[in-house]
């Protein structure tokens, strides 16, 4: 039985979208100015979550159980988490989706949260307040959802959706503070807050004359997804690939 959500509700809180952006702050920056601004967020984290969803709740009209079960579902609450396709933070947003919310940083505990309400607001407009295929739009992406007509076949998302749809009658427990994330309860995301303390530790900032030239938030992400993904698939060694023809089969990269 789909449970809806009126979406007339949705209406006094729509927001536009900000038009001619361009590239954002976060895209600008060096690779290690990004990771020390992510660094400090930790340290100016806001005591209690729960203010964050009820406000995020109020202003895009979204059910705040329904933000509560997404964030525990996607990240356990860790706002340093970042899975293998670049997803990041509390709410797990993509960093497309965080520059057309204009968010300036990804891993900021009210910035990824109001982003992750605004984004389902849309997905329940789209589906007449639908929650269980607003879930899948959010799981899968919307062109799934519209390409098969419900919920896509797919195990990951059918089990996402069943899954919040059940934290979503209970009691969720939120956290006071925004922990450093864990292998054990971020999911498929990885704890980058050590990279954090490294880029802190090494000093000033780049002062590259030419921006064009530092390794920037979008190559940032990129180098994390690569590396989970060599941490899931193993390590191959040299000796290993000695008889291929290029030496470079079956590498992790």
């Amino acid at each position: 039985m789909d449970i809806y959500f009126d979406p007339r509700l949705l209406a006094a809180s729509e927001t536009m979208k900000t038009s001619g952006a361009g590239r954002n702050a976060a895209t600008d920056t060096s690779f290690q100015d990004t990771l020390i601004r992510q660094n400090s967020s930790a340290v100016t984290a806001p005591s209690s979550l729960d203010n964050l969803f009820s406000k995020a709740s109020q202003k895009y009209g979204v059910p705040e159980n329904l933000l509560k079960a997404v964030a525990k579902t996607e990240s356990d609450f860790q706002s340093n988490c970042v899975s293998s396709a670049g997803a990041s933070g509390i709410m797990q947003l993509m960093p497309d989706t965080a520059k057309e919310y204009g968010i300036t940083n990804i891993f900021d505990p009210e910035q990824n949260i109001m982003g992750g309400a605004h984004e389902i607001a849309n997905d329940l407009k789209r589906y007449g307040g639908n929650i269980k295929l607003a879930l899948a739009g959010y799981n899968a992406g919307c062109g799934n959802v519209d390409k098969y007509g419900g919920v896509p076949p797919f195990s990951e998302t059918q089990n996402y959706v069943r899954k919040v749809m059940k934290l979503m009658g209970e009691d969720i427990n939120v956290p006071n503070t925004t922990l450093p994330a864990s292998a054990s309860s971020c999911g498929s995301g990885v704890d980058t807050s050590g990279l954090a303390q490294l880029a802190a530790a090494g000093g000033q900032a780049s002062t590259s004359a030419n921006a064009a030239d530092d390794f920037t938030y979008q190559d940032y992400q990129m180098f994390v997804g690569i590396i989970v993904n060599a941490l899931k698939n193993g390590w191959e060694s040299e000796s290993q690939n000695a008889g291929s023809a290029n030496g470079l089969n079956g590498r992790w990269y």
